[in-house]
């Protein structure tokens, strides 16, 4: 496979513990404070909707525009696909009245469907192959949708399923432990392929969204309902807090991308 253009690799970041550390964090901030929006200060899920998803296509539209990676404008667009994601899965899964289950069945067609139609035309799903301006929209876009489903399955593991909010978030982080397993397994032995390694990026990255919404549940409920009670306020501060500390450590090192 040949080299990516600088230019083009630059502007993702370096797949490490660490961007997985900041992608959690990101999504679970995006989960409280998609709820601060729209049920804390009551703005409700359809106008927060149009909020977030004009701020996501802001934010988007400057991380089109630059030719390198510039951390905060990255992790700015995650956050705006998890909070744009929390509250367009309410308002799809409540105000519309689909369900937590019908809500995830669609949001899964549809990222199966925004693989499938970027494979077709990139002929890669790697985040190393994201060269193009095309190719850059493909990975937002399963971004965007990947993140509004893990809201989603998030919300049907702590509601419907029975586990409750912790429950759901030790579950899926089982399996997200697997998946590290397998990776880690694989290459060891030598054994990994580059669609082995792709197809468990992108299985980790969308199940690391519903993760930080039962994490996000958590931290915000009351522990009448089976959270720690710390509201999405103060859940929120501590996120940012957190996502800012992480990528102000991480500017200090060169960019790159693996995957």
């Amino acid at each position: 496979m040949s080299a990516a253009p600088p230019a083009a690799v630059s502007k993702l970041p370096a797949l490490t513990f660490l961007f997985w550390i900041m992608k959690i964090a990101a999504t679970t901030l995006g989960e409280t404070a998609g709820d601060l929006m729209s049920m804390t200060l009551k703005v409700g899920y359809a106008v927060s909707t149009i909020i977030l998803m004009a701020a996501f296509a802001a934010a988007l539209i400057g991380q089109l525009a630059v030719k390198r990676y510039i951390p905060f404008l990255y992790w700015s667009v995650i956050l705006a696909t998890s909070t744009a994601g929390t509250t367009m899965s309410d308002f799809m899964n409540r105000t519309l009245g689909l369900g937590y289950a019908t809500g995830s069945t669609v949001l899964l067609g549809t990222l199966i469907a925004v693989l499938a139609i970027w494979r077709l035309r990139e002929k890669s799903l790697s985040v190393s192959d994201v060269r193009s301006r095309r190719a850059e929209v493909f990975y937002w876009s399963a971004i965007l949708v990947s993140n509004t489903l893990g809201t989603s399955l998030g919300d049907y593991l702590a509601d419907d399923s029975g586990l409750g909010f912790a429950g759901g978030a030790a579950l899926i982080g089982g399996v997200i432990a697997l998946i590290v397993a397998v990776y880690l397994f694989a290459n060891r032995l030598r054994v990994a392929s580059p669609g082995l390694n792709v197809a468990l990026f992108w299985a980790a990255f969308v199940l690391t969204r519903p993760f930080g919404a039962t994490m996000g549940d958590v931290l915000t409920k009351a522990p009448s309902q089976g959270g720690l009670g710390f509201g999405t306020i103060g859940s929120s501060i501590v996120l940012a807090a957190i996502l800012i500390a992480v990528i102000l450590y991480t500017m200090r090192r060169p960019a790159k991308v693996g995957a």
